[in-house]
């Protein structure tokens, strides 16, 4: 009798589920996880999707106009803008060279101005606290508005279309300063003050780089700005200019020149936000390679 309750029990010993493992003790070590990899997103694949998008949306465009039948007055085939485009080059590279001359000297004024602005707000709180509403509030008045007041007094030279230039890309660039300066590591600002260094040394070896990354961050948004804010200064009162040549193809109902013109405009706007890429990269090196040793994109 014993020997078969024995022989009954011995499959559902060996069917049993095995115990737990004790657990392990606070000391041990852990096995060490292995590293993600940073995902890399190749160079087509970054480029292919939008310029598939694009092409769609021009077919999409040209088919709808060709079945449509609609008149090139009111929206031209793409397929017409780049042959009118391409026969009126020599103008419009023209006027185009005239737009980029306003956008770069109005730019590098903003940078300065800027630049000035911020490092003044750095250095004082009364300036912080004084200047920073007033710059708020610069950013509430329509452009709209006042360009045609630069016209009335300057005139129609260069300079008020650099002060309509500077006006409109000056404010992204100062809050970026700012923001970058209060990014810095206090402990490394206190180290340096322990060891005897001055504000313009804390300032030129703690503040300032790490002030940079914001600034190239903000440079980006105030260069597109810079295009349009040009443009729109040509509009009001120009000699020449991609502001001026729009408002002429458009009182001649010219809708293909004019949508050439916008097409230039944004591959300038691109070109120029692009161009910040290659600056930053020649400026501070170090922000790429934490950006690349993070996976960042």
């Amino acid at each position: 009798m014993t020997s078969a309750l024995n022989s009954k029990r011995a499959p559902l010993a060996a069917g049993a589920a095995p115990a737990d493992p004790p657990p392990a003790s606070p000391s041990a070590p852990r096995p060490a996880r292995p590293k993600r990899r940073p995902r890399r997103d190749s160079f087509w694949g970054s480029v292919v999707p939008p310029v598939v998008i694009v092409v769609l949306l021009l077919v999409g465009w040209e088919l709808a106009v060709t079945l449509t039948g609609m008149r090139p007055q009111v929206l031209p085939a793409p397929s017409r803008v780049v042959v009118e485009g391409f026969e009126r080059a020599d103008i419009i590279w023209g006027h185009t060279l005239s737009t980029l001359q306003v956008t770069v000297i109005g730019f590098a004024f903003s940078l300065i101005v800027a630049w000035i602005i911020a490092v003044a707000i750095d250095f004082s709180g009364v300036l912080r606290r004084g200047l920073m509403p007033l710059l708020v509030a610069s950013q509430t008045i329509p452009i709209i508005a006042i360009a045609p007041l630069m016209i009335i007094w300057f005139g129609f030279g260069l300079l008020p279309k650099i002060l309509v230039v500077a006006l409109v890309t000056f404010f992204p660039i100062v809050v970026g300063l700012i923001e970058g300066f209060n990014k810095a590591d206090r402990e490394t600002s206190n180290l340096l003050r322990s060891m005897g260094a001055g504000r313009w040394k804390e300032f030129t070896f703690v503040r300032l780089p790490s002030a940079l990354p914001s600034f190239f961050t903000a440079l980006r948004i105030s260069i597109t700005y810079a295009v349009v804010g040009a443009i729109f200064a040509e509009y009001v009162g120009a000699q020449s200019g991609l502001g001026i040549f729009m408002s002429t193809q458009k009182n001649a109902f010219r809708t293909d020149l004019v949508l050439a013109a916008v097409a230039v405009t944004a591959v300038l706007s691109i070109s120029l936000y692009l161009l910040t890429f290659v600056i930053e990269r020649l400026v501070i090196p170090w922000s790429f390679k934490e950006r690349k040793a993070r996976g960042d994109r």
